[in-house]
């Protein structure tokens, strides 16, 4: 996974706010439709685009998916911006 792919699904405000509901937990596809009003196909895509780029990772447990944060792609985001900053902290 690239960080394009990463800042692209993060680029959605509505995938933004799916990783901020799963910051408290996992949650099933129907718990996450459940917050925002849009269709079922609608959220299932966001939740591939979040998928394909790494951020969340799914669990299927008996009849339900459950989606949670998947923060080691979010801990290579922050190493890499930390980066820019150099080795003190002052940019360049």
């Amino acid at each position: 996974m690239g960080f394009q792919q990463t800042f692209k699904a993060l680029s959605d405000s509505t995938r933004r706010e799916i990783l901020e509901l799963l910051r408290d937990g996992a949650k099933t596809a129907g718990e996450i439709s459940g917050s925002f009003q849009m269709t079922a196909p609608t959220i299932s895509h966001h939740l591939a685009v979040l998928k394909e780029a790494g951020l969340i990772s799914d669990d299927r447990r008996g009849k339900y998916i459950y989606y949670e944060l998947n923060t080691s792609v979010l801990d290579e985001i922050m190493v890499w911006a930390a980066s820019l900053k150099g080795e003190n902290g002052d940019a360049k």
